[in-house]
């Protein structure tokens, strides 16, 4: 593979390293290649000290660059540090090598121990730090005859648009150049982490589920140990005490996926008309027989966020995207502005309607339930038994049946439900079954806790999360929720209507400015994206414009902000990744994580992290990830074992970007799990 600095005119060159040195680490792609690549592109394609507009960085045909666009994250609401003591320490290095002053204080906030935890970097405008770009084509930059970046080209590492973003960068020094101080530390940091690199033995998952394998519903040995399964057990999790480090077989003959929305109505095999057995006529038919049934639900406007409970081939939630909603098919999380229960065989019913009082802690106050198994339209002996439990139970839960209609065309009936957005009933029931729950038990507590057989009242006060409904979308994804509270501390350290603010501004100047043009990543294949740490849902909603299904995923380590997700009519769900994610593997065309491998290599470890990651994305998918420098040459090692293709690398001021695509290469050798053999 031609070196991507090959085109560069090394004789231009001027520095004190030896010269074959540096035509080696140019010409050659050797062992060391990943960080004397890095160095001699800080050497060679230094940016000019006069600072250029965005119009001047752009090439004659008009276009962006890879490396001209924002990949700046320390900017507010833009970043976490993993601790203080992080923080305070990258103070020190930044004083002791720049001459640079100091942000003023309002600008360099930081989160205190009682927010959660979680620390926010000092934001920084150093000019003098080393910067790198490491990219696959051949369209870096060449030398101009004075030998300064040409400013037609990728010369300017960090654009004039991003420059800007850098809180108060009044560096004292005019000049753009790296100081030796600096430099020969950061040859000090790449020789450490070249002798500390570590190979990584790769091998083959060997499990009886082949390439269809997911470790925590796939324990096989537990699932054997478990005393019952009449409640499901063995379809809840169980994750190995050791996550697995072992690489997914993929299934033969595997094909790149069909590209949305094509993918949604056939395969190559198999052909889904948007029916199944429920939608003989078509999904959208039934849809639309829903919306006429009871016009309140207005699908795509007042109704946008879906749990769709059983959900088959996903043809309900396929196709209810055409009114631009987003449909979940998960298991927990918070106040769902529906949910859709279609044939889907859930005793809801059984003892004292525990799975049922389940959707009413997840349903949002006035959502509604549509239900339309066969005890709703069809008259057999169990399920008149079961229509008859159903009515009793949700009467005494004090849903109103809006409505029970029959499609002759389906031959499908709709019972659908609304949940109260008052306490009368429950005040006025002369039986207080099923009862309410205690005032001490936490409605919004959902990781990994037994179901409880109670109601939570329905949140009443006007500055209390679910007591108002949304506005419709898409106003809903702008605006801040109103129980946000300027007296509330946001994740970031401001008031939390601020930070949501700045929080999604900043990921629209990222995705826009960087993400859409400066990565290399082609949209039109991705449908299913993933935000591996999402705090307000700010990369998601940025993406808002694309035909892209986003999976924001809270972490439970990290501040409850998944009821934020939902106000803005996007969708989440809590996870832990120090174990595996529940969805089959290759399920995703893009992962994101904004500096979460940092965190979670405190943790477990990482390199069964990265497992997962490669696990649930599909080959030629990529990865892009935000994080601590270290973080980055971390990752990018073991992206190359995986003999994944590096699209790019760049840091500044020890915070990185990384982004990478997989490959369809599998390991030789295997490994036998064998709490996954039947």
């Amino acid at each position: 593979m031609k070196s991507t600095l090959s085109n560069l005119k090394i004789t231009q060159v001027i520095c004190l390293r030896m010269q074959q040195k540096v035509k080696t680490a140019c010409q050659k792609r050797s062992p060391r290649r990943s960080q004397m690549h890095q160095k001699v592109t800080t050497v060679c394609l230094k940016r000019s000290p006069r600072k250029k507009s965005n119009e001047e960085t752009k090439s004659d045909d008009g276009s962006n660059t890879e490396t001209q666009n924002e990949v700046n994250n320390t900017e507010d609401g833009g970043t976490e540090a993993d601790d203080s003591e992080g923080n305070e320490a990258g103070q020190r290095d930044s004083e002791e090598n720049s001459t640079e002053k100091k942000p003023d204080t309002d600008e360099t906030e930081t989160k205190s121990d009682e927010n959660a935890g979680e620390d926010k970097d000092r934001e920084t405008g150093n000019d003098q730090i080393d910067e790198k770009v490491d990219q696959k084509d051949d369209k870096e930059s060449e030398k101009s005859s004075d030998g300064q970046a040409n400013n037609q080209s990728s010369g300017e590492l960090l654009p004039s648009g991003a420059q800007s973003e850098l809180s108060n960068e009044t560096s004292t020094q005019s000049s753009s150049w790296s100081t030796q101080a600096a430099e020969s530390k950061n040859e000090k940091e790449t020789q450490q982490s070249s002798n500390q690199q570590k190979g990584y033995n790769w091998k083959l998952c060997n499990v009886t589920a082949g390439p269809d394998y997911i470790p925590c519903l796939d324990n096989l040995q537990a699932i054997r140990s478990l005393r019952s399964t009449k409640h499901y057990e063995h379809r809840e999790r169980h994750c190995p005490e050791e996550p697995p480090t072992c690489l997914v077989q993929l299934p033969e003959g595997y094909k790149r996926p069909i590209e949305w929305p094509t993918s949604r109505e056939k395969g190559e095999f198999l052909t889904f008309p948007g029916g199944g057995t429920q939608f003989q006529h078509g999904a959208l038919h039934y849809i639309d027989f829903v919306n006429e049934s009871v016009p309140d639900i207005a699908w795509g406007k007042r109704t946008r966020v879906i749990l769709d409970v059983g959900c088959g081939v996903a043809s309900f939630g396929g196709y209810i995207c055409r009114d631009g909603n987003k449909e979940a098919s998960l298991s927990q999380a918070e106040f769902f502005d529906a949910v859709h229960c279609a044939r889907c065989r859930v005793p809801w019913h059984i003892e004292g309607g525990k799975l049922l009082l389940e959707l009413n802690r997840v349903l949002r106050p006035g959502g509604f339930f549509v239900w339309s198994a066969t005890p709703v339209y069809q008259k057999l002996d169990e399920d008149v038994e079961i229509w008859q439990a159903m009515s009793e139970l949700t009467k005494a839960m004090c849903w109103e049946l809006v409505s029970v209609n029959k499609d002759a065309l389906n031959g499908v009936g709709v019972a659908t439900y609304r949940k109260p957005t008052s306490n009368d009933c429950y005040e006025k029931r002369s039986k207080q079954e099923p009862p309410l729950c205690k005032a001490s038990d936490d409605p919004n507590a959902a990781w990994n806790l037994p179901l409880q057989a109670c109601m939570h009242k329905v949140p009443v006060d006007s500055l209390e999360r679910g007591s108002q409904w949304p506005e419709e979308w898409p106003a809903r994804l702008d605006k801040t929720p109103y129980w946000m509270l300027s007296s509330q501390v946001g994740v970031y350290g401001k008031p939390a209507p601020e930070d949501f603010t700045a929080d999604y501004e900043h990921w629209k100047r990222v995705v826009s400015n960087s993400y859409l043009n400066g990565i290399g990543l082609n949209w039109s294949s991705v449908r299913n994206a993933m935000d591996m740490r999402s705090v307000y849902g700010g990369f998601a909603a940025a993406l808002k414009e694309l035909n892209v299904w986003v999976m924001n995923v809270v972490t439970v380590d990290s501040p409850d902000t998944l009821p934020i997700i939902y106000e803005r009519g996007l969708f989440g769900i809590y996870h832990d990744w120090c174990e595996s994610f529940n969805t089959y593997p290759r399920s995703y065309d893009l992962l994101h994580a904004d500096h979460l491998f940092s965190k979670v290599k405190k943790r477990c470890n990482l390199v069964a992290v990265f497992a997962e990651v490669d696990r649930i994305l599909r080959p030629e998918g990529k990865l892009i990830v935000r994080d601590k420098i270290e973080i980055i040459n971390e990752l990018e090692n073991m992206a190359r074992s995986m003999h994944w293709e590096v699209s790019m690398t760049y840091s500044k001021d020890k915070e990185g970007l990384l982004c990478v695509q997989k490959s369809t290469w599998r390991p030789k050798e295997s490994e036998t799990i064998t709490y996954a053999i039947a």
